[in-house]
């Protein structure tokens, strides 16, 4: 092998500098390529609090992480020699069109992760064409979510309290704001102890401390901004100083049944949805009570933990109610991947909740555009190299579930 001395001209193609980028966050979010990236990036910028009520689950929070895992044992099954040079995201789901097979779940105290909240998500979904819900205990009036969001989809997520009175009011506020769709979560008859936020001592609003003060020393723009903007409001209730568990148990009714789905259903005039159905006899139930759809969720592991598994539950569900019901599902969502794989095995959409929180707080708004673009170039990749041009051709065909935990059958008499 010969060898000669390096010429100029052989240098110079190799000594390209990108440009620099002056803009801090921008230069953040940019190293970002996946979900768990924005959640580095995030929980080095959130002070613990918050971080952790985001992050974490219930108990020893088993609900999560076996969702989660879930989604990594699945086994894709690609078709070669597929035209995809085109490819369509798109989906119809309760009355109306989303740009991606995935929306933006409902998600409580929103402005305690990044002072932009939930107008920074309502946003960034109307930009990238998904739909965004707004919690019962969002930081962001339904009038609010609707300013930042005017053409786009909105859905309103509603904790049935035990004033029934401001509940219904907070409906009505909704619906005159141009909410389309109605999320009705079931699983909270009581809140989730959630340690976490035991063990930091965390309340509404965040209260400074000698512990939250050396904890807010490397995050200055975060207490800058919280500090510097509108106190904390709330969707629900005009205000709180206490923990959120004492919060979420003087609010939730543990008196609702079956019976209230119709008598909310009567007065709303959208899409009506059941969020937090958990057992294939209770997605039956409740379609039988004339709802429009259900979502199969354990809540983000937040509520019971060892719950139910909702990729899980999804291919029997599907079996039974597919055509009969829309079918959304959520809870465990890190990857593009993720999303494909539960349409693949018969859920007609999902949601996203922590996927999109770790970009708000790594980012605000810019986050959240980062947090949709990476799910989005996901969906893409991956549909590509399953060989789909379209979500609607996703089938069971497409997924196989790997079962790595196995149920022990119960004794025969």
């Amino acid at each position: 092998m010969s060898r000669r001395v390096p010429r100029p001209a052989d240098l110079a193609p190799l000594m390209r500098f990108r440009r620099f980028e002056p803009d801090a966050r921008k230069r953040r979010l940019s190293k970002a390529h996946k979900i768990a990236d924005l959640r580095d990036i995030a929980k080095r910028r959130t002070p613990k609090g918050a971080f952790d009520y985001t992050d974490g689950a219930a108990e020893l929070e088993l609900s999560l992480a076996r969702a989660r895992q879930a989604f990594e044992d699945v086994e894709f099954h690609p078709a070669i020699l597929r035209d995809v040079s085109q490819l369509d995201t798109s989906v119809e789901i309760l009355g109306g069109n989303s740009a991606l097979p995935f929306g933006i779940a409902p998600t409580g105290f929103t402005r305690m992760m990044h002072a932009e909240g939930e107008r920074a998500g309502a946003s960034a979904a109307g930009a990238a064409g998904i739909p965004f819900s707004l919690s019962t205990l969002g930081t962001t009036s339904p009038e609010g979510v609707a300013e930042a969001n005017p053409r786009g989809r909105n859905w309103f997520q509603l904790y049935m309290q035990k004033n029934r009175d401001a509940s219904m009011g907070l409906v009505e506020r909704a619906e005159a704001a141009g909410f389309d769709t109605l999320l009705i979560t079931v699983d909270v008859p009581a809140a989730g102890a959630r340690l976490r936020d035991s063990y930091n001592g965390f309340s509404i609003p965040p209260q400074l401390t000698p512990g939250t003060v050396l904890n807010a020393i490397p995050r200055p723009e975060w207490w800058w901004n919280f500090l510097t903007t509108e106190p904390l409001q709330f969707a629900s209730l005009s205000e709180w100083d206490g923990t959120i568990g004492e919060l979420l148990d003087s609010l939730f009714d543990p008196t609702m049944t079956f019976d209230d789905l119709e008598w909310i259903r009567d007065q709303w005039k959208g899409k009506v949805v059941v969020k937090g159905i958990q057992t294939l006899d209770d997605a039956k139930r409740v379609v039988d009570h004339g709802v429009d759809g259900i979502v199969l969720s354990n809540h983000g592991g937040r509520q019971l933990d060892r719950a139910p598994i909702p990729f899980h539950l999804l291919p029997s569900v599907a079996a039974e109610l597919k055509g009969k019901t829309e079918i959304v599902l959520d809870t465990g969502i890190m990857s593009g991947a993720d999303v494909v794989a539960a349409i693949a095995a018969g859920a007609d959409f999902t949601l996203v909740g922590r996927a999109y929180l770790y970009g708000l707080m790594a980012g605000g708004r810019e986050g959240v555009d980062r947090a949709i673009e990476i799910l989005r170039t996901e969906i893409v990749r991956t549909m590509k190299l399953l060989g789909v041009a379209s979500v609607a051709e996703l089938n069971p065909d497409h997924v196989t579930q790997l079962q790595r935990l196995t149920r022990i059958a119960p004794p025969v008499d």
